[in-house]
C-alpha cells in the first residue's frame, strides 16, 4: 500500500520515538515501502527542522533503500545469463549514482559511434578500422588513461569515465569494446593478469590492443613475454575471449580495491557480498 506524504510525515516523525519497539516498526514499515519511497524521504531530510537522530535514521534508511535496489539490478542481469555488457555497467553504475538511467548512457555511446561511424569505409582492413577506432576516441574525443587517480572508484563508473574520458584499462576496453561490436568487428575482452586488454578474433586472424595505451595492437608473442616477466604460465583464458560476467566480475573486484583504499569498509562488505553471491 502506498502512502501519500502527510502518513510520510508522521511516520519520519517517530523515528525518534523513545519507545525503541516503535523506532523498529516505523523502519521496518519504511523498508516495505520499497525504493519508490526514497524521493519523498529525501525531501524529509531536507529539512532543517528534523533533528540530527532523524536525519541520520533518514540516512540510512535511504541507503539500505539504495543498495537493496542495487542488488536486484545487477543480481537481476546476472540471473538473466549477462547477456548485455552495458546493462551490467549501468547496474554497477547505480551503486554510486541511484538515479542514473541506463538511455543516458546510449546516448553517450551513441555519439561516440556516430563519431567513427561517419570515418568507417565498406571492406576496411581490421587494422585500419583499428587506427579509425583510435584516431577517434583517443585523439578527437580525448579519451585516455587515469593515471593519476588510477586506484579511484570513479574509473568504474562507466558513466563518470564518458563524462571525464578518463578511466582504468578495463573501463576503457568496455566503452571500446561496446562501440567496435556496434561496428560489427569481432572484439573481445581478454582478462590478462593486472591489465584488461581486447583481442580481435576473427577465423582469419587474430590480435590484442592495449586500450589503456592509447590502442596500442600488439601479439601473442608479447603476451608470452609479458607472461614470463610475472613469472605466470601460459593458459588459455589470457589470449581468449571472457565473458560479460567475468568483466563484470572484474569490475566489482576493482571497486572492491577502490575502496579499501580509502579505508571505506561497509561499502567494501557490501560489494564483496555482492562479487559472492556471482561467483
Amino acid at each position: 500500500m502506498e502512502l501519500n506524504q502527510s502518513e510520510i510525515k508522521a511516520l519520519v516523525s517517530l523515528l525518534d520515538d523513545d519507545d525503541n519497539e516503535v523506532v523498529t516498526l516505523v523502519e521496518s514499515r519504511i523498508r516495505s515501502l520499497g525504493g519508490n519511497i526514497i524521493p519523498f524521504l529525501e525531501d524529509r531530510w531536507e529539512e532543517s527542522s528534523l533533528s540530527p537522530v532523524i536525519q541520520k535514521k533518514l540516512e540510512d534508511l535511504i541507503h539500505d533503500l539504495q543498495y537493496e535496489a542495487f542488488q536486484k539490478r545487477i543480481m537481476a542481469w546476472y540471473e538473466a545469463g549477462g547477456e548485455d555488457l552495458l546493462e551490467g555497467m549501468w547496474a554497477i553504475a547505480t551503486y554510486q549514482y541511484p538515479e542514473l538511467s541506463i538511455e543516458k548512457l546510449k546516448q553517450d555511446l551513441e555519439q561516440v559511434y556516430y563519431d567513427i561511424w561517419m570515418e568507417f569505409r565498406d571492406n576496411m582492413h581490421p587494422m585500419d578500422q583499428i587506427k579509425v577506432l583510435n584516431s577517434v576516441i583517443f585523439a578527437k574525443l580525448k579519451f585516455g588513461a587515469n593515471t593519476k587517480h588510477f586506484h579511484s572508484a570513479s574509473n568504474s563508473m562507466i558513466n563518470i569515465v564518458l563524462d571525464s574520458k578518463k578511466g582504468n584499462p578495463i573501463s576503457l576496453c568496455v566503452i571500446y569494446m561496446l562501440i567496435a561490436q556496434k561496428l560489427n568487428m569481432p572484439v573481445f575482452g581478454v582478462n590478462l593478469p593486472n591489465l584488461f586488454i581486447l583481442t580481435y578474433k576473427s577465423e582469419r586472424m587474430q590480435f590484442y590492443i592495449n586500450v589503456f595505451n592509447r590502442g596500442l595492437v600488439f601479439s601473442k608473442g608479447d603476451i608470452d613475454n609479458y607472461l614470463s616477466q610475472l613469472n605466470l604460465s601460459p593458459n588459455d583464458i589470457f589470449y581468449q575471449p571472457c565473458t560479460n560476467l567475468d568483466i563484470i566480475r572484474r569490475v566489482l573486484r576493482n571497486l572492491i580495491l577502490a575502496f579499501e583504499k580509502v579505508g571505506d569498509d561497509d561499502k567494501v562488505k557490501e560489494l564483496e557480498f555482492i562479487l559472492n553471491q556471482m561467483l
